[in-house]
C-alpha cells in the first residue's frame, strides 16, 4: 500500500545575534583581510582610513562576494501536488529526480576546477555530523555563533548554486570568516578525526581557489575575463569561434560538449569531448555513427572523444530507464529511451528525437526534461549547462495558461514586425503551471520555454511552464527591503508584484521565446522565405542575409545571444500585456488591470536599475543574460524621454548614497508603447535575417554601462551593490522508496535544512560517489593552468 508521509526533520541550531545588512557591509571587509589571498584585500584594508564616502563604496563592493547571514531561505512547497498522485505517478516521479540529482552534480565540474572538491569536503564533514552537533565543535574551536552561520551559509550557498560561484549573476561567492578558523573547524570534525590524511588533502586541493578573490577568479568567463571550465585555460575566443565551426562543419552540437586545447610540435591540438556513460570512442550497438575520431580542420588537429562526466551519466541513465517501467503513455517510454540513448552515447540527436516525443506528450501529470539545456554560462553561449526537473501540473492555473495559447493567433499579429517575419504556422504548446518536486542544476528558474533547439522549435513546437511554487516564495516582497521606488508606489507595487509577474512570465515564454521566424537556406539550398518578396522594413530592401546550413541563433550570434533572446522575449511581453483580452484571461479587470500593467512596466524598469549590480566594469562584461537584458530595457525607455521614465540620485534618510526610479503610468500606452515597438522591431529584424553585425550593434549601444551622459551608471552600480539583497535559496524535499511506497521528506526553510537534504540526497552510495567526483576532478586539473 502506497503511503505519503510528510517528515520533517527539525534541525535547532543555536545562532545568536546576525549582523544588520550594513553592519555585514562592514564585516565583509575585515574578513577579506583576513582570510582572502587577493592582493585587492590588502589595498581595500588600507584604504580603511580614508573618508567616509569611499570607505563606503569599498567595503560595498567587496560585500558582493559573501552571502550575508540573514539571506533568505524558503521550503519549496510540494506537498499537496505530491499528495494527489497516484502510486505509478510518485514511482516515475522518484526515478526522474533521483536521474536529475545525479546529473546535476556535473554542473560541479562544469562552473569552476574546485567546486567538485568543494563539495566533497562538505559531504563528508556533514556526513559525519549533522549542523546542529558541528556547532558545538566550532564553539569549543572559537567561532562565534555569527561565524558558524557564517559557514553554514556558505555550504548551502554552494549545495544551491552546485559550485561557487552565483547561478545568478556568475560571480564568485566565498565563506565569510575567517580562513584559519574554517581550517581549524575542519580539522575539529569528525571527519577529519576519522581520515586526517584524506580530509587535510583534500583541503589542500580546494582551501585556495576556496578563498581566492584574484581579479580572475572573481566571475565565470573566456579567457582572462574569469573562470571556465567548459574551456581549458588556455582557450580564448578565437578558439572557441574556431571550435564551433569545426562542429558546424560536422553537424555536432556544442550543447553537451566541452573544450581542451594542447600544444603538440607547436601545433594546436583540440579535443572536443561529449558527455557519455560510454567511454569508448567506436560505434556501439544501436548506433550508426559515434561522431568520434580526429580530424583535420583549418590546419588544426581536432579529436572529438566521449566519457565526460561518465559515472554521472551511467547514474542518469540507469534512473532514466528506471523510470520507463512507470511511463504513463507510449511517448514518455519513446521520449525516454532516447533520453537514455543520449546519455548513453552522447548523442545530442538522441536528445532532439526525445524532444519531440517530450512535445507529443501533452498535459502530463508530471512533466519533466533533463539534459545539457541552457547556454547561459558558457563564455561562448554555445554549450549546455545540465538540468533536470520533476515538477506536478496545477490544473487552475494551467487553465489561465490554456486560454492564453487558444489566444495566441489572435495576439501574435499584434506584435510589430511584418508577417512574413512571423512563423508560418504557430504551432500550439503545451502551456502549465508546475508545483516543483525537483529541479537539479545550478538553479530554479520561474518559466521555462524549452527545448532550445531551433529547427524543433521553429517547425515542430515546444513547451511553456511557469513553475507556480517557486513564484509563489521567490517573488515574495516586503516593504522594508524595497529599494530605489517612490513611497507611494511601493504599497501596489507588493500587491501586484506576484499577479503582474505572472502574466508576464506567460506571455514572455509563450509569446516571447514561442515568436518569430528565422530565415534559413538548408543544405540543400532550400529557402524557408521567398528572397523575392521579403523586405527588410529597417532598410526597405529585399531580406539580404540568413540562416545557412547547420547556423544556429546561439552559434550564429553566440556570446549576446541569450542576452538578446531574452530581451526580445521580455519586450513582447511589455508590449502585450497592454492587450486588454490579455488581462482578461489572467481575471484583471478595470483599475485592476491597469495597476498590473504598471506594476509589470514599473518592475521591469526598476530591474533595469538592479541590473547593474551583474555588470563587471573591469572586463566592461555583463554576467547574467536577463538583468542585461532588462539593463537594456530601461535605457530604451530612458531615451524615449517625455518623462516616461525618470531616474535621480540622491541621499537616503541612512545618508548614504541611493536613487528613485519613478514611471508615468499616464505614458505606458502611448510613450511606453511606441519606444518598445520600435526597439523590439529591430531586435526580430537582426535575428530573423541572422545580420549578427547589426544586432550586436544595437544590442552593445544599449548594454553600455559608463560615467557619461545624462546618467552615471557607473556611480549607480555602486549604489545598487550598497543596497542590494542576496537572491533566496530554495530547500527541495527529497523522495525516497519504502517498500511499494514513495515517501516525500520534506526540510526546513534553512540553511542547515538545505544542507541536510542533500547529505539525504545521496547516502545509498556516498562514498563512491564522491570519488568517482574527485577522480573526474583530479583528470582534468592540469587543463585549467593557463
Amino acid at each position: 500500500m502506497l503511503r505519503n508521509i510528510r517528515i520533517w526533520k527539525k534541525l535547532s541550531t543555536r545562532m545568536g545575534f546576525e549582523p544588520t545588512r550594513a553592519e555585514h557591509n562592514g564585516l565583509a571587509v575585515h574578513r577579506l583581510n583576513h582570510s582572502a589571498t587577493s592582493s585587492a584585500a590588502v589595498t581595500v584594508w588600507r584604504n580603511c582610513s580614508s573618508s567616509p564616502a569611499v570607505n563606503l563604496r569599498l567595503k560595498m563592493v567587496d560585500s558582493q562576494y559573501y552571502l550575508p547571514n540573514d539571506i533568505g531561505i524558503a521550503a519549496l512547497d510540494c506537498c499537496e501536488a505530491f499528495r494527489l498522485l497516484s502510486p505509478r505517478e510518485r514511482m516515475y516521479a522518484h526515478h526522474l529526480s533521483r536521474a536529475a540529482w545525479y546529473g546535476g552534480l556535473a554542473v560541479l565540474l562544469q562552473t569552476s576546477p574546485e567546486s567538485a572538491n568543494i563539495f566533497v569536503l562538505l559531504q563528508r564533514i556533514f556526513r559525519k555530523q549533522t549542523p546542529a552537533q558541528l556547532e558545538q565543535v566550532a564553539t569549543a574551536v572559537g567561532l562565534s555563533s555569527e561565524e558558524y552561520l557564517a559557514f553554514l551559509v556558505y555550504a548551502a550557498g554552494l549545495y544551491a548554486n552546485m559550485g561557487n560561484y552565483k547561478s545568478f549573476g556568475d560571480t564568485k561567492f566565498i565563506p565569510n570568516l575567517p580562513k584559519d578558523k574554517l581550517k581549524a573547524l575542519v580539522w575539529a570534525s569528525q571527519a577529519f578525526q576519522d581520515q586526517p590524511g584524506e580530509m587535510e588533502a583534500l583541503w589542500n586541493s580546494c582551501s585556495c581557489p576556496l578563498y581566492s578573490l584574484e581579479d580572475r577568479q572573481k566571475q565565470l568567463g573566456l579567457g582572462d575575463k574569469g573562470i571556465t571550465t567548459y574551456f581549458s585555460g588556455n582557450c580564448g575566443l578565437e578558439d572557441a569561434e574556431l571550435a564551433q565551426k569545426f562542429l558546424d562543419s560536422q553537424n555536432l552540437s556544442a550543447y553537451n560538449t566541452r573544450l581542451f586545447k594542447r600544444e603538440n610540435g607547436g601545433k594546436a591540438c583540440y579535443e572536443v569531448r561529449l558527455a557519455s556513460a560510454v567511454q569508448k570512442d567506436c560505434a556501439m550497438d544501436g548506433e550508426s555513427d559515434s561522431h568520434c575520431g580526429n580530424f583535420n580542420f583549418e590546419e588544426k588537429e581536432f579529436t572529438v572523444k566521449r566519457g565526460d562526466y561518465a559515472p554521472l551519466m551511467e547514474k542518469v541513465s540507469y534512473y532514466v530507464q528506471q523510470a520507463q517501467a512507470h511511463a504513463a503513455n507510449d511517448n514518455q517510454k519513446k521520449m525516454l529511451e532516447e533520453y537514455r540513448r543520449s546519455f548513453t552515447f552522447g548523442s545530442i540527436e538522441a536528445h532532439k528525437e526525445g524532444s519531440r516525443y517530450w512535445i507529443k506528450d501533452k498535459g502530463p501529470i508530471v512533466e519533466s526534461y533533463i539534459g545539457f539545456i541552457e547556454s547561459y554560462r558558457d563564455p561562448f553561449g554555445s554549450r549546455g549547462e545540465f538540468e533536470g526537473f520533476v515538477a506536478v501540473v496545477n490544473k487552475a492555473m494551467s487553465e489561465r495558461f490554456a486560454k492564453l495559447v487558444s489566444s495566441a493567433e489572435i495576439l501574435l499579429p499584434e506584435l510589430p514586425w511584418p508577417r512574413d517575419f512571423e512563423k508560418d504556422i504557430f504551432l500550439k504548446p503545451d502551456f502549465t503551471s508546475l508545483d516543483v518536486l525537483t529541479f537539479a542544476g545550478s538553479g530554479i528558474p520561474a518559466g521555462i520555454n524549452i527545448p532550445n533547439y531551433d529547427d524543433i522549435r521553429q517547425s515542430e513546437g515546444f513547451k511553456n511552464v511557469s513553475l507556480g511554487n517557486v513564484l509563489a516564495v521567490a517573488y515574495a516582497t516586503q516593504k522594508d527591503k524595497l529599494t530605489f521606488l517612490e513611497e507611494e508606489d511601493k504599497d501596489v507595487y507588493i500587491k501586484w508584484k506576484g499577479p503582474s509577474f505572472e502574466v508576464q512570465v506567460g506571455l514572455h515564454e509563450l509569446l516571447g521565446h514561442g515568436s518569430g521566424k528565422l530565415f534559413v537556406q538548408d543544405d540543400k539550398g532550400k529557402f524557408n522565405f521567398d528572397q523575392s518578396k521579403v523586405i527588410n522594413p529597417e532598410t526597405g530592401e529585399q531580406v539580404s542575409s540568413w540562416y545557412r546550413g547547420s547556423e544556429t541563433w546561439d552559434s550564429k550570434f553566440s556570446t549576446i545571444a541569450s542576452s538578446y533572446e531574452e530581451c526580445r522575449a521580455e519586450c513582447v511581453g511589455l508590449y502585450l500585456c497592454l492587450n486588454q483580452q490579455v488581462l482578461s484571461i489572467f481575471g484583471h479587470e478595470g483599475q485592476d488591470a491597469e495597476d498590473v500593467v504598471y506594476i509589470n512596466w514599473l518592475n521591469m524598469v526598476r530591474a533595469g536599475l538592479l541590473g547593474l549590480e551583474f555588470y563587471t566594469p573591469e572586463s566592461k562584461s555583463w554576467r547574467q543574460a536577463h538583468m542585461q537584458a532588462r539593463f537594456v530595457i530601461l535605457r530604451v525607455l530612458l531615451e524615449a524621454g517625455e518623462g516616461l521614465v525618470g531616474l535621480e540620485e540622491m541621499t537616503g534618510q541612512d545618508g548614504r548614497p541611493d536613487a528613485r526610479i519613478t514611471l508615468d503610468r499616464s505614458k505606458i500606452h502611448t510613450v511606453g508603447k511606441n519606444a518598445i515597438h520600435r526597439f523590439l522591431c529591430k531586435l526580430q529584424v537582426f535575428k530573423s535575417t541572422a545580420d549578427v553585425e547589426g544586432g550586436r550593434a544595437l544590442y552593445d549601444s544599449y548594454s553600455a554601462v559608463s560615467d557619461g551622459g545624462s546618467h552615471n551608471f557607473l556611480r549607480l552600480r555602486e549604489t545598487v551593490l550598497l543596497r542590494k539583497e542576496a537572491r533566496k535559496m530554495f530547500v527541495q524535499a527529497n523522495t525516497r522508496i519504502n517498500g511499494d511506497s514513495v515517501e516525500l521528506v520534506e526540510y526546513e526553510g534553512s540553511a542547515a535544512g538545505l544542507i541536510r537534504s542533500f547529505i539525504e540526497r545521496f547516502q545509498e552510495d556516498a562514498e563512491q560517489l564522491e570519488a568517482d567526483l574527485l577522480e573526474l576532478n583530479k583528470r582534468d586539473a592540469p587543463c585549467w593552468c593557463c
